[in-house]
């Protein structure tokens, strides 16, 4: 049965007392505690390695977000590119999984152009209006786990390569946030996949480049691993007062 989308509304004090879980930033919870809480729920631990919980600013929600209404774990809606899964685990303040939050994810197809809005591209002049793909949401598991079948995210000018996320742990209340990725990873995807490598002009934006990254610090840098079929993108985002 398909559920209404959550409310949005939400003050700018209430934003900033979330908190997302990752391998950088400001020490909150030592790794050890963090392992044994997770552990102690039977919550997969996704990043085994994070040293830290961490407190994240507020990230601005950026460019071209609707809500579709579309409960799904595919959304490719057959964009070429190479195969990433996206895994965010959703946890509260004492890192224990939130079970039935909602999370939704957009992003960017490999030429720079988002779905549903006019104006895309490099020349501004791609109409993507009416169309949804690499839109969706998904309800988390009771490990706390969203996970999505996607294409790597590429790049437009002014901007490093991302995805946008928002994380709602019950009615009401939203974490907006946005994952960010290697420039490695991405320079290797870009220069040797199509359709990437099939772009006129040359990526402006690198991550040391990007202001909203520069703010938000290294702690919203993703995990990305190269699986046998797919890459895949893991973050653990965990939510202050979601209880």
């Amino acid at each position: 049965m398909k559920e209404g989308p959550f409310r949005a509304n939400f003050t700018r004090r209430r934003a900033l007392g979330f908190i997302a879980v990752t391998a950088g930033g400001g020490a909150l919870v030592p790794a050890q505690v963090f392992a044994q809480q997770a552990s102690s729920q039977s919550g997969a631990l996704l990043i085994p390695h994070a040293g830290v919980c961490s407190i994240t600013p507020e990230v601005t929600e950026g460019p071209y977000y609707f809500d579709p209404e579309l409960e799904r774990s595919d959304i490719t809606e057959g964009r070429k590119g190479a195969g990433l899964t996206v895994r965010l685990q959703v946890v509260d303040e004492a890192c224990n999984p939130i079970e039935g939050a909602r999370v939704d994810l957009w992003h960017c197809d490999a030429q720079g152009h988002y779905s549903g809005y006019p104006g895309q591209g490099d020349k501004r002049d791609v109409d993507t209006t009416g169309e949804k793909f690499l839109r969706g949401w998904q309800r988390t598991d009771k490990n706390g786990i969203a996970a999505f079948q996607t294409i790597y995210p590429g790049w437009y000018r002014g901007r490093t390569t991302h995805i946008h996320f928002k994380a709602f742990p019950s009615e009401g209340s939203v974490m907006t946030g946005q994952m960010f990725f290697p420039d490695d990873v991405s320079e290797r995807i870009f220069s040797t996949i199509a359709p990437y490598n099939q772009r006129s002009g040359e990526r402006d934006t690198m991550n040391a480049d990007d202001g909203i990254l520069r703010r938000a610090g290294t702690g919203v840098q993703s995990a990305v691993s190269e699986k046998a079929s797919a890459y895949e993108a893991v973050m653990i985002v965990a939510v202050k007062g979601a209880g």
